[in-house]
């Protein structure tokens, strides 16, 4: 995958790139069967108001309908298109089954047009297979893993994100996050072999304020600069440094303070969290 970088005609192109994506992708028309509308929010709740800082405008987006479940099991399909979806980093792939029903898919690196995929227990660990955690050989890059049985893919789902299964024990499986974080997983829970493509994009500069914009990011306002009525960190005489550690304007920390609920269900099954310096994928 390539990095496009354009001539420097002005200063907002001179720092930008974007993904060379009329090498990888085969088509610009979604399958309209599978899109769908959704309203935007500006970051706004059902009382309007703002429950999210900094969002608003941007262009319009299609929903384009997901399969993280993968549920249809022993029976193939095959890969027609690799699609951008405007709504996550990694590209999706719409695959057909036998009986002629389209759904779309996450596209992981490796898979290409025309190839098989099926989902099942008793299935090949192949690219773009979907299976239980039961049935994947230990050491293998998987990517859509489900939390709880059913309930669909929600780990692992960005742009050139896999956790590796490390080891099972009884009912549950252990797993490296591409966070580093390790933690437990029923062995029941299905996941996607491969890894997801558009590895790239992390490396992508925006480059200018303008396609911030674009993708509905409105201007980030420090808190430090605001009146102390808005924010815990503003006022001070002349230029200050906030006066306190790093928060949000309900004096969440910003930088290194534990948000996380010691009441989650979830965090009873991990077994290391993430690093520090995040972003660095565990390398065994």
């Amino acid at each position: 995958m390539a990095i496009k970088i354009y001539k420097p005609t002005s200063p907002g192109r001179r720092n930008s790139s974007v993904i060379d994506y009329r090498s990888i992708l085969t088509t610009d028309t979604p399958e309209k069967t599978l899109c769908k509308r959704i309203k935007k929010t500006g970051g706004r709740n059902h009382h309007g108001k703002t429950t999210v800082r900094f969002r608003g405008g941007g262009a319009r987006k299609i929903y384009r309908v997901i399969d993280f479940r993968r549920d249809k099991d022993d029976s193939s399909a095959t890969v027609k298109t690799i699609e951008y979806d405007p709504n996550r980093n990694c590209f999706i792939s719409l695959v057909e089954y036998g009986d002629g029903e389209k759904r779309y898919i996450l596209a992981p690196e490796g898979l290409g047009i025309g190839s098989k995929i099926v989902s099942g227990s008793k299935v090949e660990p192949v690219v773009g297979n979907a299976m239980p955690l039961a049935s994947i050989p230990l050491g293998v890059e998987v990517h859509n893993i489900e939390m709880n049985p059913g309930q669909g893919g929600k780990l692992a789902r960005s742009a050139g994100g896999c956790a590796r299964l490390l080891a099972r024990e009884g009912g549950w499986a252990t797993l490296i996050m591409p966070s580093g974080e390790m933690r437990m997983i029923r062995v029941e829970c299905r996941a996607t072999i491969g890894q997801l493509g558009n590895s790239d994009y992390q490396n992508v500069s925006i480059g200018k304020a303008g396609r911030k914009r674009h993708m509905g990011r409105r201007p980030h306002v420090r808190g430090k600069a605001m009146n102390p009525v808005a924010h815990p960190m503003g006022g001070g005489e002349g230029r200050s440094n906030g006066g306190r550690h790093p928060c949000s304007p309900t004096g969440v920390p910003a930088k290194g303070g534990k948000t996380r609920s010691k009441r989650k269900a979830s965090s009873r099954r991990i077994i290391r969290r993430r690093k520090n310096n995040r972003g660095q994928q565990l390398v065994l």
